[in-house]
């Protein structure tokens, strides 16, 4: 029976190689001692020896290595019985090349210690009985080199063993005493590979252009190499079709009978042996077929690699992966104590050697209770599980007292614990945080119960010292509601000190840009006083030489009315036709529009204002350019504020750009700035530009443009005014003054409530009074019963009570808004009265009224001009202007122009100059049977009217008559001499010289957007719309909408008014029909002119048919 005695055949004594190898290189220095004499050594003698000793060290470390391999290291064996306090187990290793079994013991085996005669008294080896137990050896310090001190010297031999590596003459002159030269590595050095430049594959074919292009040709075939590609491949290069139906024969997938498994199964605790004598790991080595008896084992425990701490990257992993791989040991035993344990292979085969043999039973569930906090030690399954997992025990026991801990805490009865979730809980939070509740569930099989329980409010109060724990709760959270309040007072006023600093900061801020503000304002309006007396001064030779003429079309209202005009840059830009301002040779104009124009309106305009010429000559073809006398200029701030609704003053007022081009425009030559409504930025503009104004200062305009303010410059000028109040700001105020005017004026039916600061009748209201005063026949009786005292107030006493008793509720059930859409209700509208103020005022008692508008101008030298005068044409409401017929033909010219001299000095001792526009109504009075003229309404504008005007004047070359108000219109310069006709033998006259026109500016049609208006004149030329130059008759269009083309002005002129107005109603009624259909007849006003207009043509019929009746009576007389 051979003993591993001998060192050849014993691996385990690393320490007999050791001195061999000590002997070989004491020897070798021996020799190169005797050699060298004090001389040079010879390097080829010295590579000789040191080649003999790598191949001694090589042999021999190959013999180590060949032990170390075919032997293999097991557990213990798991034994669930208790053992004997004085026995221990017995660790076996069976090297199947002798046949036998080994001892892990150093001096226990089956042979005994006993001495023996023939060897000296040295002891022998008897075998035990089998079965016999061996006594408890006392605790000794194992011989032999530690795990860390065989590591160690392993790597010496490697460094010893390889002459190259750089630490073997360090090795050898610690260990050995042996001093090495410095030998040069001899070995080449081997360039490093040159990059190989540009592909290094082949281009894989695909489908050829032709196939791509023509689908009907037949694929090219496939070869064998691109069938290997797969048919994913062939797809995407399109070899195959993409609507190719592919079959795969034999199918890749195929189908079995998923086997099902008990769910009691799941949760069963691992079995365990009744016998409990199970290997822990087996390793055979199927090179011999028998087994020998066993040898006594090694007295060197093969040495263990140092445990790995896992990466946070490996966390992720699955139990298995990081404990196979991350940790990289096999689970042995802690301690070397062994007794015999007879071989039960019931276990499956093992992996290769290589593979830890304890590994591939972590498939196992270990399951332990822990119970009312306390883990159940002595339990088999919690003694396996500490058996299975001893080499990783430290960091395991934390994580059993963390869970310790919780259930502690929370009063959890019963927990089970899955042991192998807790062994990878424990290797990831080893050397990290400690786990959270929710980690520490993750580890616990009846975890729903285990989570209601903890999740059950007030549950961590009822474990150990819970009511120590809720004490110190609700003293935490008394403290901390104590502080939070005092944080969050504090934080409270913090916050309000830093708003009263930051809201006094921005007040005084605001206080110095306010004062600012008004400083500059003040400046601007002292620079405008300067300019405007320097402009009266200079008026009269101004008007007589050449000048610039810079149009703003403004519109100066207030915020809130801005706000509430629907396309409020349309509406401002009506104005189109003061363009026309160029037929005065020495005038060149500037005209800032308010709105963005296409090339299809400048084309217009420019053929438009180049028939000047033929205007004159009466020759179409006599055409000229007028583009150099006028410019269109768009400020560069509507686009910045395209939702303000800014007025135009405002919009140049920040353009700088624009600015700065009319400075250029303007620079050496006479110019003033002609504005709409006036604001204050026309001040700031003309202060910029150093121009004068023609027009009033922005405030006294505003004042005396309102119905109270206009009300003070007719009662000043003494013209005739309906019976009313104004400056009403109160309802108590309302009420009494709408008594007191119903009182004096029980004829009366109906009141108007007009708004001070609206225009173009907006802002009015009105209410039949006396047909809804009950005392209102008894009130005139008692008039008709006083007589002529009716005016004194103590007869009108009693009627005035019993009336104001009456008015409220009148007013608050019969009140109507004339414009619906922006004051609903009689509320509303009252609101907004009583807010801005307005006036009251009786609507004249008859049934045929006319509204007349005269346009006016007091020149800065104080000349007073009558410009315009005509009838007014409505459409939507009767108290709004929608269009108008010059000259007017209602009243008598003189006793028109007197009232309009009279409103213009009270005016000008006002110190308004420039334009401004006079509303009168004139109707036949019932009582006296007399034509009444009241002066309704003043504005301080240049009106559209106006500019329409300067568009008659143009295309006709006439002038309007203001003594009797007509409009004459000189013959063309071609006209040698009077055209006559004849009818039923006789000669007439010479064609009329006056026109009548019919304008205005306000034309709407939705439908009209989806028309060009290349379009819509080629409608108008097919359907006889147009303007005859020779005759100076016809029609005009203005337009004043680029984009959404729903508006546009028209002019009509013809030689008397029946013929105007007729023309003008036989062309809203033609557009209409071309672009209406019966399912989109789209919104419009042209229905309600087209009314009123008819109304007018039936009395102007009816008027001249009275007439000639009076001429054919006096001729008779």
């Amino acid at each position: 029976m051979p003993v591993m005695t001998e060192i050849d055949t014993r691996p385990e004594d690393v320490g007999q190689i050791l001195v061999k190898v000590q002997d070989d290189l004491r020897q070798l220095k021996e020799q190169l001692l005797a050699q060298g004499d004090g001389r040079t050594i010879n390097v080829a003698d010295l590579e000789t020896a040191l080649a003999k000793t790598e191949k001694g060290l090589q042999r021999r470390t190959e013999e180590v290595v060949h032990q170390i391999n075919n032997s293999v290291t097991t557990l213990p064996l798991s034994d669930s019985r208790t053992h004997d306090d004085h026995f221990t187990t017995l660790d076996t290793t069976w090297d199947l090349r002798h046949h036998g079994r080994l001892g892990a013991a150093k001096q226990a085996s089956y042979y005994s210690q006993q001495p023996h005669p023939v060897l000296g008294g040295r002891p022998s080896f008897q075998p035990l009985p089998p079965g016999a137990k061996l006594p408890l050896r006392q605790p000794v310090q194992s011989q032999g080199l530690t795990p860390g001190q065989q590591h160690k010297q392993q790597w010496g031999l490697r460094a010893v063993y390889n002459p190259y590596n750089s630490q073997s003459r360090s090795v050898l002159q610690e260990n050995y005493g042996i001093q090495l030269p410095l030998i040069a590595d001899k070995r080449e050095a081997r360039p490093p590979p040159k990059p190989v430049m540009g592909s290094t594959i082949e281009h894989l074919s695909v489908l050829p252009k032709a196939n791509r292009v023509d689908a009907q040709l037949a694929p090219p075939p496939i070869n064998e190499d691109d069938a290997q590609m797969g048919i994913l491949s062939l797809l995407e290069r399109g070899l195959i079709p993409p609507a190719a139906q592919l079959t795969l024969d034999p199918s890749p997938v195929k189908q079995m009978v998923a086997p099902l498994h008990d769910p009691q199964d799941r949760n069963k605790p691992p079995a365990i042996s009744d016998s409990g004598k199970q290997y822990a790991g087996l390793h055979l080595d199927n090179q011999y077929d028998r087994v020998s008896e066993s040898y006594i084992s090694s007295n060197k425990m093969p040495s263990m690699p140092s445990k790995v701490c896992p990466s946070p990257e490996t966390r992720s992993t699955s139990a298995r992966t990081r404990m196979s791989s991350a940790t990289g040991f096999s689970k042995t035993p802690a301690t070397i104590r062994t007794y015999e344990m007879p071989l039960q292979p019931l276990l499956p085969p093992l992996p290769p050697p290589t593979t830890p043999a304890s590994g591939d039973f972590k498939a196992l569930s270990h399951r332990f209770a822990l119970q009312n906090g306390k883990v159940r030690d002595s339990q088999p399954e919690f003694l396996a599980f500490k058996q299975h997992y001893c080499l990783t025990w430290g960091s395991i026991v934390s994580m059993i007292r963390h869970l310790e801990r919780l259930m502690t805490k929370y009063s959890v009865p019963v927990a089970f614990i899955s042991g192998d979730k807790l062994a990878d809980l424990s290797m990831e939070f080893e050397l990290e945080r400690p786990p959270t509740v929710e980690d520490l569930l993750t580890v616990i099989v009846n975890r729903e119960d285990v989570e209601a329980i903890i999740r059950r409010p007030g549950r961590r109060y009822l474990g150990y010292n819970g009511q120590q724990v809720a004490a110190t709760h609700i003293q935490a959270s008394w403290r901390r509601y104590k502080d939070r309040s005092v944080y969050l007072d504090y934080r409270r006023h913090k916050w309000a000190a830093g708003v009263i600093a930051i809201s006094w900061i921005m007040h005084i801020k605001m206080v110095k840009v306010r004062q600012q503000l008004k400083q500059t304002r003040l400046d601007q309006l002292e620079s405008f006083k300067m300019r405007s007396k320097k402009f009266a001064s200079s008026w009269d030779r101004i008007k007589m030489s050449k000048r610039v003429v810079i149009h703003l079309p403004s519109l100066g209202l207030i915020q809130s009315i801005r706000d509430s005009i629907h396309e409020f840059g349309i509406r401002q830009n009506t104005q189109m036709a003061r363009l026309c301002d160029i037929r005065d040779p020495n005038v060149d104009v500037i005209f800032v529009s308010p709105v963005p124009l296409s090339d299809e309106t400048l084309q217009y305009y420019f053929k438009l204002l180049g028939l000047k010429s033929a205007v004159d000559s009466g020759v179409v073809e006599d055409q000229c350019d007028m583009a150099e006398r006028y410019k269109i200029i768009v400020p560069e701030a509507i686009k910045s504020f395209p939702t303000h609704r800014m007025c135009l003053a405002t919009l140049l007022r920040y353009s700088p750009e624009t600015l700065k081009r009319i400075k250029n425009l303007i620079r050496g030559r006479e110019a003033f700035i002609v504005t709409g409504i006036p604001h204050k930025d026309d001040l700031a503009v003309a202060d910029i530009l150093d121009v004068p104004i023609l027009s009033p200062e922005p405030d006294v305009a505003h004042l005396y443009s309102t119905k109270s303010g206009s009300k003070r410059i007719f009662n000043s000028a003494g013209v005739d005014v309906p019976p009313g109040e104004y400056d009403i700001y109160s309802l108590g105020q309302l009420h009494e003054c709408l008594a007191q005017l119903v009182t004096e004026n029980l004829t009366v039916k109906r009141w108007l409530f007009k708004l001070d600061d609206e225009f173009d009748g907006r802002g009015i209201a009105y209410c039949d009074i006396a047909g809804y005063l009950k005392c209102h026949n008894w009130a005139l009786k008692e008039s008709h019963r006083y007589g002529e005292k009716w005016s004194k107030k103590w007869a009108q006493e009693a009627a005035y009570i019993k009336i104001h008793a009456e008015i409220p509720d009148v007013l608050s059930e019969h009140g109507t808004p004339i414009n619906t859409d922006i004051y609903k209700t009689w509320d509303t509208f009252l609101e907004a009265f009583l807010s801005q103020g307005g006036v009251i005022e009786a609507c004249p008692p008859s049934e045929s009224i006319t509204c007349v508008t005269v346009d006016m101008m007091i020149e800065p030298s104080g000349v007073i001009n009558i410009l315009t005068c005509g009838d007014q044409i409505h459409a939507e409401t009767p108290f709004s202007c929608w269009g108008l017929s010059l000259p007017q033909s209602s009243i008598e010219p003189d006793t028109l122009n007197t009232a309009c001299y009279k409103v213009a000095e009270a005016c000008k001792s006002r110190g308004i100059v420039g334009y401004y526009t006079i509303d009168f109504v004139t109707f036949i009075d019932g009582k006296t049977m007399e034509q009444r003229l009241w002066a309704l309404d003043l504005s301080l504008r240049y009106s559209d009217t106006l500019a329409m005007f300067q568009l008659v004047c143009y295309v006709t070359a006439g002038s309007l008559d203001t003594d009797t108000h007509t409009l004459n219109v000189s013959p063309s310069k071609t006209d040698k001499k009077p055209k006559r006709r004849r009818l039923h033998g006789q000669e007439e006259d010479s064609p009329s010289s006056t026109r009548y026109a019919v304008m205005s500016t306000h034309l709407l049609h939705t439908n009209l957007a989806v028309v060009h208006y290349s379009v819509f004149f080629q409608m108008c030329r097919a359907h006889g719309i147009g303007y005859d130059i020779k005759e100076k008759q016809g029609t005009v269009f203005t337009l004043v909408d680029s984009f959404n083309r729903e508006r546009l002005g028209m002019l009509t002129i013809g030689d008397n008014l029946q013929g105007g107005l007729a023309t003008f109603a036989r062309n809203m009624s033609v557009i209409h029909q071309e672009i209406s259909a019966p399912n989109m007849q789209g919104k419009t006003n042209f229905k309600g002119a087209i009314e009123d207009i008819e109304g007018i043509l039936g009395t102007t019929i009816q008027n001249a048919e009275e007439q000639l009746e009076e001429a054919q009576n006096e001729d008779e007389a």
